[in-house]
């Protein structure tokens, strides 16, 4: 993995580390899901189908704790983030995912969706 953030000075640009492909672990990626808050940031951006800034998602949490989760979700390699302007985009490395664990997203989200029917959450 490439360094937590850099900058390209000639052309202005921030980037974020993310793990490429052959580099995502199952491991990391349920480790990622475990957690509430985070499983409710991939189940907005699955809904979504497309990418949403930090500031979309209305978390329990403090802004540092966020930031945090976020960090998490993207070196799994669950979510892709990229920066537009000063906006950072989040987005579901669906792609990666259904490749090296087929149906495991899909079958998490549904999970999700049925423990909160069944527990009144919705």
């Amino acid at each position: 993995m490439t360094p937590a953030s850099t900058t390209d000075p000639a052309a202005g640009v921030r980037t974020l580390a993310h793990p490429a492909r052959e580099d995502i672990r199952i491991e990391a990626v349920l480790h990622a899901l475990s957690d509430p808050v985070r499983l409710c940031v991939v189940r907005e951006l699955a809904a979504a189908e497309g990418e949403l800034t930090c500031s979309c998602f209305d978390l329990p949490v403090t802004k540092s704790t966020s930031t945090h989760h976020f960090r998490v979700l993207r070196e799994s390699g669950i979510v892709q983030q990229t920066y537009r302007g000063t906006a950072k985009m989040n987005g579901l490395r669906r792609a990666d995912l259904e490749a090296l664990f087929p149906g495991l997203l899909d079958r998490v989200l549904e999970a999700a969706a049925r423990q909160e029917d069944r527990l009144g959450q919705g």
